[in-house]
């Protein structure tokens, strides 16, 4: 099946035992200029030579506060360049701008880990000439050394640089903790450039090398670094979020992985937060310490590292401003690279954790689950690093109420498969928890709990007897994305909805 504007020798996914592991590439970058600062982003395209089909990069650690891309797209609009790709970590509203780009055929092409807002919208509505590519995290980072896609132009927005290219996000009005998304970008790109806000004279403590930079350009503000607090950051106080918490907190300890040394991820969702203030209590009570918790960071990680209960932090982008102040200040607060946290070409992170806890829009007979799109259809989020971390998990759990507004999670089958089921270890609902029949060892170890343990069907025939079974829903040939697994075959694809479909 051609699909247009993708890689014509695509691969389906076939199950997460048969690896396609593609030679890597290294990084020959070193630029030792001294003289690299340029008056303007204009200037600095000024000098390069611009053309059609480009690939253009950009990272996302000030997330919803990012001025960058809209600032060098508005230069690039300028410039008559049309069929430009946007190979950005993450899409957030604040890129709506994208939008009118796309409908005048500036941007055909987008590759992004997570994809929301307008810009998500006018996927979904077929609007893009080209097929949007969905990747994981280390995903991204595979796509760029092996030498898939090739960075024309990789724009590094710096909370603080020096004269000569030194970058990090720790310090600095615009400070946004980690740039862990940004390192590949610099390493691979033909040219880089970093957009600051905070140029200094010299950085003796940075996470991307000035080696790599080609170009400097300082400007007002390269974003609101309190837009990094997108989305739920907070404690969720609704009482059947904290018993689903509480529930998964159980999983850990009966589990026979939590243990002194245990590792630990979760997300910011206001449940999976819960979990590590339910966890954080379950280590006092058993006097357990563990090795390291990973991922993106946020405040209730960085208070358990306060207190002793992790030995360091691994942290590839700050959920919030708490964990900035941490990472700035706490040496066992370690910024990693997004390829060092989930690359399948590099000796990854993930491949030790112990414990993961993941959201999901739906899951499926088969634990696949969905967090690309809406139970109706629409493109609004994406795997970011959960695909990634359900392979690398020991145990892999997923967090989530049976229904919310009478919608079920739970589904014959997912509309997009995000993460397959077999990487999927345990769903915890506010009414009981579903062992996926792959784990018999946890099987085994849960029988003799009092936990409420039911199989996933019994838990979708109480989800169904309760709000129904929703509409199928209706969709277009056309296809408006690309779901990539971890290793980049394709594992679902994303159709546009059929124009008179009301659902």
């Amino acid at each position: 099946m051609d699909i247009l504007g993708y890689k014509k020798d695509y691969q389906l996914f076939a199950g997460t035992r048969s690896k396609i592991k593609p030679s890597i590439i290294k990084s020959s970058k070193n630029n030792q200029s001294n003289n690299k600062k340029r008056l303007s982003i204009k200037h600095v395209l000024d000098e390069i030579a611009l053309k059609d089909g480009m690939t253009l990069s950009f990272h996302h650690h000030l997330r919803n506060g990012d001025y960058i891309l809209n600032m060098v797209m508005e230069e690039i609009t300028r410039r008559n360049v049309k069929d430009v790709t946007i190979f950005a970590s993450s899409i957030f509203p604040c890129h709506k701008d994208l939008v009118k780009y796309i409908e005048q055929g500036i941007v055909t092409q987008i590759y992004a880990a997570f994809i929301s807002g307008p810009v998500s919208e006018a996927i979904s509505e077929g609007k893009l000439k080209k097929v949007a590519v969905m990747h994981t995290h280390g995903g991204r980072a595979r796509i760029v050394e092996s030498g898939e896609l090739t960075i024309d132009l990789a724009f590094i927005g710096a909370p603080t640089c020096d004269q000569t290219g030194n970058i990090t996000g720790k310090i600095g009005k615009s400070a946004c903790g980690s740039i862990g998304y940004a390192v590949t970008d610099a390493h691979f790109a033909k040219t880089t450039i970093a957009i600051t806000d905070n140029l200094v004279d010299e950085l003796d403590d940075f996470q991307i090398g000035g080696q790599y930079i080609d170009y400097i350009v300082e400007v007002d503000a390269i974003g609101d670094s309190k837009g990094i607090v997108s989305g739920t950051t907070e404690i969720t106080k609704n009482p059947i979020g904290l018993k689903i918490a509480k529930l998964a907190t159980d999983v850990i300890k009966y589990s026979g992985y939590f243990k002194n040394g245990f590792s630990f991820q979760t997300g910011a969702g206001g449940t999976s937060l819960a979990v590590s203030e339910y966890l954080k209590k379950l280590m006092k009570d058993e006097n357990i310490k563990g090795s390291y918790a990973l991922g993106g960071i946020t405040s209730y990680i960085v208070d358990m590292l306060k207190e002793g209960l992790f030995e360091k932090l691994y942290d590839v982008q700050c959920f919030d401003l708490g964990s900035v102040e941490s990472i700035a200040t706490n040496p066992n607060h370690i910024a990693i690279s997004a390829s060092k946290y989930a690359n399948i070409l590099d000796d990854c992170l993930i491949n030790n954790l112990d414990f993961v806890i993941l959201g999901a829009t739906e899951i499926d007979l088969d634990f696949n689950v969905n967090v690309t799109t809406t139970s109706t259809g629409e493109i609004m989020g994406g795997s970011g690093g959960h695909s990634d971390t359900a392979y690398g998990a020991k145990v892999t759990i997923v967090v989530s109420q049976l229904f919310n507004a009478r919608i079920p999670v739970i589904k014959n089958k997912v509309i997009c498969k995000t993460t397959p089921g077999e990487t999927v270890d345990v769903l915890v609902t506010e009414r009981g928890i579903a062992i996926n029949p792959l784990r018999t060892d946890l099987v085994e170890k849960f029988k003799n709990t009092n936990l409420p343990i039911k199989t996933i069907e019994e838990l979708k025939a109480i989800s169904d007897n309760l709000v129904g079974i929703p509409k199928e829903i209706d969709f277009d040939d056309k296809i408006v994305a690309v779901v990539e697994y971890r290793d980049g075959t394709v594992i679902d694809v994303i159709h546009k909805k059929n124009i008179n479909n009301k659902g």
